[in-house]
């Protein structure tokens, strides 16, 4: 299996476990997977108590055959998760933190 799809499966299992941690009776964890442009994400949608939901729980990309974390919105250190999955530092980027505060963690720049 090459890099990409590697990548592309890690990340679909990953969301999907925790689409179900997330999950609420009136609050839907979605997990949304675009193979053909590598953007992947877990959002929370619905209504409870009259009140809108919708935000983005986590959201990667694949670019340049490297995974970049572009959000976080929980308390989980996801980066850990997918070094566990088996995907090194060198290919994970912390796009969360600004391009200078890359370069001073022990994950990939760019």
């Amino acid at each position: 299996m090459d890099k990409i799809k590697k990548y592309q499966t890690i990340l679909t299992a990953l969301l999907e476990e925790y689409a179900e941690y997330f999950n609420e009776p009136n609050i839907e964890a979605q997990v949304l997977c675009d193979y053909q442009r590598n953007h992947f994400q877990l959002l929370k949608t619905g209504w409870d108590n009259g009140k809108r939901y919708y935000y983005c729980i986590f959201h990667f990309d694949i670019k340049n055959e490297k995974i970049w974390l572009q959000e976080n919105n929980s308390d989980i250190r996801i980066a850990l998760e997918l070094e566990a999955q088996g995907v090194p530092k060198s290919d994970i980027v912390l796009a969360i933190h600004s391009p200078t505060a890359r370069l001073r963690s022990d994950y990939a720049a760019a």
